[in-house]
């Protein structure tokens, strides 16, 4: 047993020295080869920013209390939420049972048997024993399984944190799309019951000799296409009020969301891209974390060259000893290492540990451009929100100035100086811009949803 293990240790001990260079201990760090995720390696050491956008609580940036309901709901409701979770608990169960691969392995194997030869008595032997094995741990293996596994629940967390983000925004977006929706119904029926009277008029004015039947008809046809988009409205509201449903993983119906909800920004917003809020991006740190779980899996891939180490045990109770039967039986106990290397699977190794190595620069361009695309749509929402305030204040004017105009040209009409496509033109022109004023307004609440997750938001 002796020189065993001193042969162990010389075929060791020279493997272990010549390992160092080849990183089989190494731990993963965040590459800082380029600007880009330099810069993300010092805003994580540093720590989220409280004062950003992208690291508020969402019960800070939406407060409407109903809404605050529907996303609580939809956080304990939710499938695809409730799915992500259960990943991390399974990838908390592989990590528990990659730490107990450090331990030995204990087994019981009792067993008996009788025999009897030309008609003798059966002899009956027997043994009641256990087995223990241990796989010492000198080539990384155990530890490389271990850190991969670590690397792998904290991905599964940061995807349970996306997902947990996306249904936030993703009710919120449907609230608000909800409440714009029951506006712009509400502007087609007021616009119908106007233009239902236009058309009124124009009959009255052709009794008196002032317009032509053409001037009726295409009153009626207007009027009729309002009615014609309202049906097209109210399928689009039943089609959010379904959305809503499905994410608070609830039956089909109807949300009585108030038509006057509205959010405005909770903070201000600073020029440029903050990478203290990049670098919090949950599927920023899940992709990271992909390729740290690929960095352990070529660590563990070059581990593959080098033998393993098991040291095993086994003890009972016997009445076999040798090749006697001994009644009563007696207490035995036998221990052994062993040294297991790799001698024709070498070729497998090196191919292996190539392809171990391309799924790590795999993992790290799609961990780039995750952060590139990350800044892409945080950079595109500042200009998105900047301006649709703009346009904003640009429709309402318009607005404002139409209503004035429908108003003239009506007057016009009826003191017989105007004509009907005068008023037809107003009319149309005012209910475009007002249409627009609220899909602008849209976007403009729908923008300040996507920053707040686009920043890492949904804490």
């Amino acid at each position: 047993m002796k020189i065993h293990n001193k042969i162990v240790v010389a075929l060791a001990v020279p493997a272990m020295l010549s390992m160092a260079s080849c990183g089989i201990y190494g731990k993963y760090s965040t590459p800082e080869d380029n600007a880009l995720t330099s810069e993300y390696a010092k805003a994580r050491e540093a720590g989220p920013d409280s004062t950003q956008l992208g690291n508020l609580l969402w019960e800070d940036v939406f407060t409407d209390p109903m809404l605050v309901d529907l996303i609580n709901q939809a956080l304990e409701n939710n499938t695809n939420l409730n799915n992500a979770r259960s990943n991390v608990e399974i990838a908390q169960a592989r990590l528990q049972g990659a730490k107990l691969a450090y331990l030995p392995s204990l087994a019981l194997t009792p067993n008996g048997a009788g025999a009897s030869y030309a008609g003798s008595d059966i002899s009956w032997t027997y043994a009641l024993q256990a087995a223990a094995s241990w796989e010492v741990d000198i080539f990384g293996k155990l530890l490389n399984s271990k850190r991969g596994a670590k690397a792998a629940l904290l991905q599964s967390e940061a995807y349970a944190q996306a997902v947990r983000s996306q249904i936030i925004a993703a009710v919120a977006k449907t609230y608000y799309s909800i409440a714009i929706l029951e506006r712009q119904i509400a502007l087609y029926n007021s616009t119908s019951e106007l233009w239902k009277e236009s058309v009124q008029t124009m009959k009255d004015l052709k009794e008196s000799g002032r317009q032509t039947e053409a001037a009726v008809v295409q009153s009626e046809a207007n009027y009729y296409n309002i009615l014609g988009g309202l049906t097209d409205l109210q399928v689009s509201l039943t089609e959010l009020n379904s959305t809503m449903s499905l994410l608070l993983n609830k039956p089909i119906q109807d949300w009585d969301v108030p038509a006057n909800a509205t959010l405005e920004l909770p903070v201000k917003l600073q020029d440029g891209v903050p990478m203290s809020c990049l670098a919090f991006r949950p599927d920023v740190y899940s992709s990271e974390m992909s390729l740290a779980s690929a960095f352990y899996s070529t660590n563990s891939a070059r581990s593959a060259f080098y033998p393993s180490v098991t040291i095993s045990a086994q003890g009972g109770f016997t009445n076999l000893l040798g090749s006697f039967i001994k009644n009563p039986g007696d207490w035995f106990y036998q221990l052994a290492g062993s040294l297991t290397a790799p001698l024709f699977s070498r070729g497998q190794n090196i191919a292996n540990l190539k392809a171990a190595k391309q799924q790590q620069q795999q993992a790290l361009n799609n961990f780039e451009y995750t952060l590139l695309s990350a800044a892409s749509e945080v950079h595109n929402g500042l200009v998105t929100y900047e301006k649709a305030v703009e346009k904003q204040e640009y429709l309402e004017q318009q607005v404002a100035s139409l209503e004035k105009s429908v108003e003239y040209t009506n007057d016009l009409l009826i003191y017989s100086t105007g004509t009907y496509l005068e008023v037809l033109t107003a009319q149309q022109s005012l209910l475009s811009a007002q249409m627009s004023a609220l899909s602008t307004e849209m976007t403009r609440i729908n923008t300040i949803v996507n920053l707040y997750q686009a920043m890492g938001g949904g804490r």
